[in-house]
């Protein structure tokens, strides 16, 4: 009780003026946004309003065991300021701080603050009890009762003693009800949960889809690659094996044939394995396998990793064959000459930037390989970001949520 009490004073000393300052400084700050003030100043405030809520739900968790998701959208590290202010304008969850903070500072601020009042009030009726009524003036009431002698001070004493009762009853109580109110209008309402399951279900259907796929391609290359080659080799060993004493020299140059056959099937199956799942990726980790990707491409590229561990294999994967396919693109459509890398982790996500000096103009759209990224990507809650304007150059940001072990 006495915990609840003290919790509820501090919290409503401090909730009242930060839900007053956070939701004025966001009122104008978004109010400025047409004479373009507001587009440096509003993701700054609005990065402080989420400190602010986050602040809070951690409290709720610890002091009311009361779980508060936070479902903010990533915003690009390196987005500019128009993507970034429209970026969480346009998020759900922005609003609904706002409209927690406008309960926050009036019911919420009272849900705080009643039980410290159930605690503390009491103590006011008892010290009227032991004399404290003899400063006050004739007309003093606590409560409901007028207290002008010592047996009026004992109505307030007794008075006093039932609201104490009734905190020692409800006083946890009120302070969990601040915190389910603080639950109820941050969490996510039912149509974002039901849009966020809709997500869900296509990015995995995706997933299922490109697996799909993959399994057709892989045994297309198997039938129509080192399985024709594997059965070709077969054939000339049968007939080396007829002629290797009729005709030696005919022997030979199909011991030979076969001999770059199975060098060929070798080749070949190597990159299959390879397209499935890198060795280095497997080995040495996302950072050197797309190091090795690049090697491979006919433009300079320049990769920069800053991964202090590995993700899970899952997510390396769909990193790596992202990245892939981005490096495709620039190479095939980009003009460019050059080509940069850059991979790091912090704040539990992955960022992976590809920018080239080509001529712009990358979209993503419907059957481009930007689309196939993206859903790639979706499948891990990640997101693709793309800067590229007429003339370049072109920025692909990649970012996936995980951590590294």
């Amino acid at each position: 009780m006495v915990r609840a009490a003290l919790r509820g004073l501090g919290l409503s000393l401090v909730l009242l003026p930060g839900a007053v300052l956070c939701y004025t400084l966001a009122l104008v700050s978004i109010s400025l946004i047409p004479i373009g003030i507001g587009l440096i100043t509003t993701p700054w405030i609005l990065k402080g309003v989420r400190a602010f809520a986050d602040w809070r739900r951690v409290l709720a968790a610890e002091w009311g065991g009361v779980q508060i998701p936070s479902t903010y959208r990533p915003i690009p590290a390196d987005a500019n300021p128009w993507a970034r202010t429209f970026g969480m304008l346009g998020d759900p969850a922005t609003w609904r701080d706002l409209r927690w903070l406008v309960v926050d500072m009036t019911a919420g601020y009272i849900t705080a603050l009643l039980p410290a009042v159930l605690v503390l009030y009491p103590l006011e009726g008892f010290a009227l009890a032991v004399g404290l009524w003899r400063v006050f003036p004739d007309d003093y009431w606590y409560g409901f009762v007028p207290v002008s002698d010592q047996t009026s001070a004992f109505g307030a004493a007794a008075l006093a003693a039932a609201l104490l009762f009734v905190a020692h009853r409800y006083a946890v109580d009120a302070l969990q009800l601040h915190f389910r109110l603080t639950r109820a209008v941050l969490a996510p309402s039912q149509a974002e949960l039901a849009e966020r399951v809709r997500v869900l279900t296509e990015t995995r259907r995706d997933a299922v889809d490109t697996s799909a796929a993959e399994l057709r391609r892989i045994e297309r290359d198997l039938h129509d690659g080192a399985q024709a080659r594997l059965v070709a080799m077969g054939m000339d060993l049968n007939t080396i094996e007829m002629l290797i004493e009729k005709d030696p020299e005919q022997a030979k140059q199909l011991i030979a044939q076969a001999r770059k056959s199975s060098v060929d099937a070798l080749a070949e199956l190597r990159d299959l394995v390879r397209g499935i799942h890198p060795p280095v990726l497997a080995e040495r980790g996302l950072g050197d396998a797309v190091r090795a990707l690049a090697l491979r491409l006919p433009l300079a590229t320049e990769v920069t990793v800053e991964l202090p561990g590995r993700a899970d294999a899952p997510v390396e994967a769909a990193a790596y064959f992202a990245v892939s396919e981005v490096l495709t693109n620039a190479v095939k459509h980009s003009g460019a000459d050059r080509i940069w890398v850059d991979m790091h982790h912090s704040k539990g996500m992955l960022r992976v930037s590809v920018t080239d000096n080509g001529k712009g103009g990358a979209v993503i759209g419907a059957g481009s390989g930007l689309a196939g990224v993206e859903r790639r990507l979706g499948t891990f809650d990640g997101v693709l970001a793309v800067s590229s304007p007429a003339g370049g150059p072109t920025m692909v940001t990649m970012e996936i949520p995980c951590a590294l072990s």
